[in-house]
């Protein structure tokens, strides 16, 4: 069953245009206020991440973007940052009409959502990190080179932007063979695939440039924009009163090659949790970190809880 209305709006940003995935409820009540819900997708992602989770949301309005240097948004100029990003996101929904949202990151998506928390936290009604928004568990590389920085954390995934593709299938005969995918394929991932591809010269590439990602990845592993975002969101003096909403994190146990431990092993959440007081975690089993947000199973089991967590008390985080 239909549940939602897609179409597709590009809003004026610092750098170019931003392009984003809107899908409006189908059924609506009458007088009632529909809310949002913002979704962030990851550092090599785009707004059709996104589908599955859309459909488990059928009383909300959905915006999702192709962050800036991703997908439809690649074209847009300028250095990339999660406060540029979360610029980004206030500037779309500022287009869209939308004073507020409940606001939902995936893996890097998760970062720019805690950012625009703390730098716009009047638009934020309820934050939802899922695989990402809290630092990983890496060992300190301080003597490696961005680019080797970068392969260290996203290994196979960021080998992949370098990559040069004849064509459309080829690039999904890539995918089909990754780990994370052999049991998840379906027709949404092949379009989610398909769109990621830009053209270069006779060949195809993938929208998201290594150089982008390199920008991202030292912003998130140097500076304090990210440690300082932490502390005002879900940092110890961030408590919040009795009846105000926990910064919800979710985690998989589940990589990016499906491998075990994921990003966030059991123990090391014990620690973030006891750093991080605020925190209201959930763990689900058996997925990996695509298939929790880029499947219809790991939506299902997403579902409930995020239903639950952006429906009850709308109240501005921070």
């Amino acid at each position: 069953m239909r549940t939602h209305k897609y179409r597709t709006t590009d809003v004026a940003v610092d750098g170019g245009t931003l392009h984003a995935g809107v899908w409006e409820p189908v059924e609506t009540i009458e007088g009632a206020e529909v809310p949002t819900a913002l979704l962030i997708h990851g550092i090599t992602a785009s707004h059709l991440a996104w589908p599955f989770v859309v459909a488990q949301l059928p009383d909300h309005r959905v915006i999702a973007p192709d962050l800036r240097g991703r997908g439809g948004s690649h074209a847009v100029a300028g250095r990339s940052s999660m406060r540029a990003h979360a610029a980004d996101m206030q500037a779309l929904l500022d287009a869209c009409g939308a004073e507020s949202a409940a606001v939902v990151g995936h893996s890097m998506g998760a970062f720019v959502a805690v950012v625009l928390a703390d730098t716009a936290p009047d638009r934020v009604t309820r934050l939802v990190l899922v695989d990402g928004g809290l630092p990983f568990d890496v060992p300190a590389m301080p003597d490696l080179e961005p680019e080797e920085v970068v392969n260290a954390i996203l290994g196979p995934t960021a080998e992949r932007l370098s990559k040069r593709f004849a064509d459309v299938e080829e690039y999904l005969a890539f995918w089909r063979a990754h780990p994370a995918f052999q049991e998840s394929w379906s027709r949404e991932v092949e379009q989610y695939f398909a769109y990621d591809l830009v053209p270069v010269g006779s060949s195809l590439r993938p929208a998201t440039s290594l150089e982008t990602t390199i920008e991202d990845m030292l912003d998130l592993n140097t500076g304090s924009t990210l440690t300082d975002a932490l502390a005002r969101v879900a940092g110890p003096h961030a408590v919040r009163d009795a009846g105000q909403p926990s910064v919800l994190f979710y985690t998989v146990p589940r990589g990016l090659q499906n491998e075990v431990p994921g990003l966030y092993p059991p123990g090391y959440v014990e620690g973030l949790l006891a750093q991080h007081p605020v925190l209201e975690h959930h763990r689900f089993e058996e997925l990996n970190h695509y298939s929790v947000v880029m499947t219809e199973r790991g939506a299902a089991v997403l579902g409930g809880p995020l239903r639950e967590a952006i429906t009850e008390r709308p109240a501005a985080v921070g």
